[in-house]
């Protein structure tokens, strides 16, 4: 039996798919809830085994990025199928980047996800060529490689601090947040992004999986 973890803050996704795996007869969910936290501490807790796939959602609403979900999974011992709707290829580039296995949108049939999970568990890639192309023909999310101070300062001043906020909350100096956030423009800039705006820079952020929709800072 391949044992399957399901992280989604959509209950109705989890149970459909929940539903979908025990229909296939080869498969078992051990685990469904909300964040790869959740799932962690559950492995602890029961002192189980990493599960031989993880299915989830690009954006979980405990604001964590998708970088930090896919790497702890995949340091935790098992491989990750991204479940996600299209309209994100920005976070689906970080997401394959970070060490997912493949994506499956959220509009495929659920026999499809089941099929998706069987190939990976077999030790299989996933045909990702469609996403590939969309992906890497689209210059808008080309990537702007932000330093990891950049991408805390852009995270929180996208999501509407000023910039003195911003500095207090880092514990650097405004200058240097100011500074931050002057790189964070050029560097977009230079790969074809605009961010003359601090609603362009909301975008990217958005984009680029610092930030929830909405507006919400993802740390």
């Amino acid at each position: 039996m391949t044992r399957v973890a399901l992280i989604d803050d959509h209950e109705s996704v989890r149970l459909g798919l929940e539903a979908a795996c025990t229909r296939s007869g080869g498969m078992t969910v051990v685990f469904s809830g909300e964040t790869v936290s959740a799932y962690l501490d559950w492995r602890a807790f029961a002192n189980a085994a990493p599960a031989d796939v993880v299915v989830l959602d690009l954006t979980l609403g405990d604001g964590a990025t998708v970088t930090e979900n896919v790497t702890r999974l995949v340091a935790d011992g098992s491989p990750v199928i991204i479940h996600s709707v299209a309209d994100r290829p920005g976070a689906v580039r970080e997401a394959l980047v970070s060490g997912a296995a493949g994506v499956v949108s959220k509009a495929s049939r659920t026999g499809e996800v089941v099929d998706a999970i069987a190939t990976v568990a077999r030790g299989d890639s996933l045909d990702n060529v469609e996403w590939a192309s969309a992906i890497d023909g689209d210059r808008d999310f080309a990537d702007a490689q932000l330093s990891a101070r950049e991408r805390d300062v852009l995270r929180l001043y996208a999501a509407g601090l000023p910039l003195k906020a911003v500095a207090d909350r880092l514990g650097i100096a405004y200058s240097t947040a100011k500074e931050n956030i002057t790189r964070v423009r050029v560097k977009y800039v230079g790969v074809g992004r605009s961010a003359s705006t601090k609603i362009d820079l909301l975008r990217r952020a958005m984009e680029d999986g610092l930030v929830a929709e909405g507006g919400r800072s993802v740390r």
